[in-house]
């Protein structure tokens, strides 16, 4: 992928999340509606609500990682509500270990590593983002790893030799992304760690 392609998955990327927040918003909306007057109960709707939530909140991590992303600041509580509410749906649990703002690319490269973290750990684990000054590190841990080796070893580059699936393509965004700030990635590997620097 050249630079202008990664241009264009970002643009699709913020459109497609764009366009998808609005009704799923609107079906936590009419959700809440319901409950409040009481016209459906039970478990039901605890299913239908829990789902539009994971979907919501799904939509608005994809829009980080994969749309158009600039300098301007994201605060630690958006952040942090934002990873807290994407945690609820999945077996990973994650640390943002920053305190101040960032600018929205960096979370960008920071939401691609954790994509790439959560691939190798099926099992779940615990993820920690922590940044030092203008270096950032990205770091899972879990009791089992599932470890693609091809995809981590040459994620540094860039350049894979297998095709990449579409469950893969962080792998792909991370290095390119890294690429178009002046970034390298680097990687570690071990029997219960993977940790990814930019």
């Amino acid at each position: 992928m050249g630079g202008s392609d990664v241009n264009l998955a970002e643009l699709i990327g913020s459109r497609i999340c764009h366009d998808l927040i609005s009704p799923i918003g609107a079906i936590t909306n009419g959700l809440e509606l319901l409950d409040m007057v009481g016209a459906v109960q039970g478990p039901e709707m605890e299913l239908i609500s829990g789902s539009v939530g994971s979907a919501g909140a799904r939509i608005r991590f994809f829009r980080v990682a994969f749309g158009s992303a600039g300098d301007q600041p994201l605060g630690r509580t958006e952040v942090a509500d934002l990873l807290k509410d994407v945690e609820r749906a999945g077996r990973v649990r994650v640390h943002w270990n920053l305190t101040d703002a960032v600018p929205r690319n960096q979370v960008k490269l920071a939401f691609l590593a954790l994509m790439c973290c959560e691939s190798a750990m099926p099992m779940g684990g615990d993820v920690r983002i922590s940044g030092h000054g203008d270096k950032w590190e990205v770091t899972g841990t879990a009791d089992k790893l599932n470890v693609d080796g091809a995809l981590w070893k040459h994620v540094v580059t860039g350049r894979f030799p297998n095709k990449i699936t579409p469950a893969q393509v962080q792998f792909a965004l991370l290095p390119e992304s890294a690429t178009a700030m002046g970034r390298k990635i680097a990687v570690e590997t071990a029997s219960t760690r993977v940790t990814l620097r930019f």
